[in-house]
């Protein structure tokens, strides 16, 4: 077993057995910590991702002058005036008299700001048939949805009288206000069932309520003392929203987790016939040690997103690292202390009618325990239909088309405002997303750059990446120009980055680029996303290089294993893969879309793959850790591997399924939401840890170990100076520890 006898003191043991012998101050140390935490970050408030730090590139450079300029954007708002059959144009009284309307309605709101008319701005589609009236939303454009409202009912009063026509107003504006009303308290149902689900699942899981509470308690200090440190923390680097949602889900996750090894493995230990000490230590030492390695894999994994250079993504993977990395200490601490405390008392709140458990006698799972017996018989049969079963699912995956989802694809035609959208493009292609130019100059009333300015405007036409109309806005006090180009293309994602490179590579280039001294970076929505997409695709290798080249040395190192180490990688990579698949065939072909709430929409939304590869990879170190330190301390204990394979999986299998079940039902809650990409990242997560949990742990994982014997353990001599994390997770070495020993004296082989 290589260097199997090496034994060294453990952090995990040596915190949990200070913390049961000073049961309260280590309780008083975590609540002034919590506390402490949300109070410093309250006091220091948070900063969130600016649009200059979104993205680099063009789209920073352009959010970049704008801010350095102190101009403020205000939401630009639009209303359709469109015929409903083909004899009525633009030119008829009808419709004229219906845009004066319009024009007069939004004006006496109060709300609006330069109101300009179709006629003014030649906003008049080729058919006729359609027309924009375009404005500005008075205040600042990030409440703008918030005073909306008189403007739409404004609009609606015009439609009322107008039957021929369609009025319909989009923007912004508008759109936040339509989102946050048939999707904001969506939002919060969902975080705020999570933890209630997760509670029901460990009630099921323990019979007990204290023992049910013990993980989501520890799991929610966690997250606020979290939400404390991500308001210092985004002095240094800025958080966002997403970020929070995404602390909350894995902190939900993991803290969850580990209370559950830690409390299984406890109980599991008195059920044997131990007392309460030696079981508290015998889980500091092996649990608490699986936490430990676990935690620390799951940081890598998280930090990976760190080196993707774009602010939201980095901002999830600090949140992230954080939340773990506090759930973590809090797991081999706090949790001691409070069973320290509890006592028999963790009983209290038996569930009668779950009492009984379908566990065989010596507290094996009955279900795993037939699987185990089929999978170890047959292994090579085993290791051959898992892994073909679950490359067959991944295969998918190949074909996989990444995009930043239009407004059709997101909502499908649940919302009114998204037929609004789709009738502005076809009218008028481009032109609810247009490009813009933010033309800096030393002097922009210069003759020069005036000419330039109606050059790129003529080019950006003939060139065909515009129909038009093009408009500019001047900036005179601040030399700042806004030059506003429909694209063709419109909705069409793949042929409106082809007008936006036209405009980039050739007609730029050719017109403002040629004055000295002046900058014209091009942003706007099909900017932003191409800019996302290419800055995501440049950092898909170092991140997958990092995650993958680090997690594998943290398994080196905690189980002194080449072999442990290279399986594990490529389990956990097979899992990815199988969920990459299923996103694929789900959302991309609508393959059973339907059984999910769901519908093809030909793509998955560009940052879901980057985010699922290191989410999944963390969170599916769990388990590996915890089921393979199990096998190994079995093994140490004198046991063949085949028979060490057998006991690890089955008395483990318990508290993985709980686990697992958790986490598909916290993230199954997010499948459940009317946007696509909220239902493709909670699908894509429930799948991967139930296909984890069940063919990677329960069949391959056991299958693989058996056929491998001891070259399991396998080390070369080359690697044997590297430093010796790993510990004897023998409970009968923990048990003969003294216990009255004081803390200086207290050493706990680990």
């Amino acid at each position: 077993m290589g260097n199997g006898q090496s034994r060294v003191r453990g952090l995990a043991a040596r915190a949990g057995g200070w913390s049961a012998r000073h049961r309260w101050a280590a309780v008083g140390i975590w609540v002034l910590f919590v506390v402490l935490a949300m109070g410093l970050g309250s006091a220091a408030g948070r900063v969130d991702v600016g649009d200059s730090d979104q993205l680099k590139g063009e789209t920073s450079t352009a959010a970049r002058i704008i801010e350095d300029a102190g101009i403020e954007e205000p939401a630009s708002e639009t209303v359709l005036v469109q015929a409903k059959d083909e004899g009525l144009t633009a030119t008829d009284a009808e419709f004229r008299s219906a845009v004066t309307a319009v024009v007069t309605a939004v004006e006496k709101t109060g709300e609006a700001t330069d109101v300009t008319s179709p006629y003014e701005s030649d906003t008049i589609s080729k058919d006729g048939r359609s027309a924009l009236v375009q404005f500005d939303v008075r205040g600042d454009s990030d409440t703008a949805g918030e005073r909306i409202e008189p403007v739409l009912n404004a609009v609606e009063e015009v439609q009322k009288d107008h039957e021929s026509l369609r009025i319909e107003e989009i923007g912004g504006a508008s759109m936040m206000k339509t989102f946050d009303d048939a999707f904001g308290d969506d939002f919060k149902k969902a975080e705020y069932s999570a933890v209630p689900v997760a509670l029901g699942i460990l009630l099921i899981a323990f019979g007990a309520l204290v023992a049910a509470l013990l993980p989501v308690a520890l799991a929610i200090t966690a997250i606020m003392a979290t939400m404390g440190l991500m308001g210092l923390v985004s002095h240094l680097q800025p958080m966002s929203e997403t970020a929070n949602s995404v602390m909350l889900l894995v902190g939900l996750a993991v803290g969850v987790d580990y209370c559950l090894f830690y409390l299984r493995r406890e109980r599991e230990e008195r059920a044997a016939g131990r007392d309460a000490q030696t079981a508290l230590r015998i889980a500091a030492a092996t649990s608490g040690r699986a936490i430990v390695v676990s935690g620390v894999t799951v940081c890598v994994a998280m930090a990976g997103m760190l080196f993707t250079g774009l602010a939201e993504f980095e901002a999830m993977g600090l949140a992230s690292l954080m939340v773990v990395a506090v759930a973590m200490v809090g797991s081999v601490t706090v949790l001691p202390a409070l069973l320290s405390l509890l006592g028999e008392r963790v009983e209290k709140g038996r569930v009668p009618f779950l009492r009984r458990r379908r566990t065989g006698g010596n507290g094996d799972s009955r279900f795993w325990s037939a699987v185990l017996k089929r999978v170890l018989a047959k292994p090579v049969l085993s290791v051959v239909v898992a892994t073909g079963a679950l490359l067959a699912v991944a295969a998918p995956a190949v074909g996989m088309k990444t995009q930043n989802l239009t407004l059709d694809q997101e909502f499908g035609d649940s919302l009114p405002i998204v037929q609004t959208y789709n009738r502005v493009n076809e009218a008028f292609p481009g032109g609810s997303e247009p490009a813009e130019v933010v033309v800096k100059a030393d002097d922009i009333n210069a003759p020069e750059v005036k000419t330039a300015l109606a050059e790129f405007r003529e080019r950006a036409i003939s060139s065909g990446a515009s129909r038009g109309p093009v408009e500019i806005k001047l900036h005179d006090q601040q030399n700042v120009a806004f030059v506003y180009v429909p694209l063709v293309g419109g909705s069409d994602q793949d042929k409106a980055s082809e007008s936006l490179d036209t405009l980039r590579d050739e007609v730029r280039p050719a017109t403002l680029g040629e004055v000295d001294g002046v900058e014209a970076p091009i942003t706007g929505q099909v900017a932003g996303n191409k800019d996302f997409n290419d800055q995501l695709v440049g950092s898909v290798v170092p991140v997958f290089a990092f995650v993958v080249v680090f997690a594998f040395l943290v398994m080196l190192l905690s189980f002194r294993s080449l072999t442990v180490a290279i399986t594990s990688i490529v389990l956990n990579l097979l899992s990815v893969g199988a969920a990459y698949g299923i996103l694929v065939a789900v959302f991309q072909h609508g393959w059973g879309a339907s059984l999910v709430g769901a519908e093809g929409v030909g793509a998955i939304i560009t940052w879901l793959p980057l985010f699922l590869f290191v989410i999944l990879f963390g969170l599916s170190t769990d388990y590996h850790v915890f089921v393979v330190s199990r096998i190994r301390e079995a093994r140490l204990r004198g046991r063949t591997t085949r028979d060490a394979v057998q006991h690890g999986v089955v008395t483990t299998a318990g508290v993985v399924t709980s686990a697992a079940v958790i986490m598909v039902a916290v993230f199954g809650i997010f499948g459940t939401l009317s946007m696509q990409s909220m239902k493709q990242m909670g699908v894509g997560l429930a799948a991967a840890v139930l296909i984890d949990a069940t063919i990677i742990r329960g069949v391959l994982l056991p299958a693989v170990m058996t056929l491998l014997g001891e070259r399991n353990w396998y080390l070369p001599k080359w690697l044997h100076r590297m430093p010796d994390l790993t510990h004897d997770e023998s409970p009968e070495a923990v048990a003969a520890t003294p216990t009255s020993r004081d803390d200086e004296g207290d050493r706990v082989p680990v």
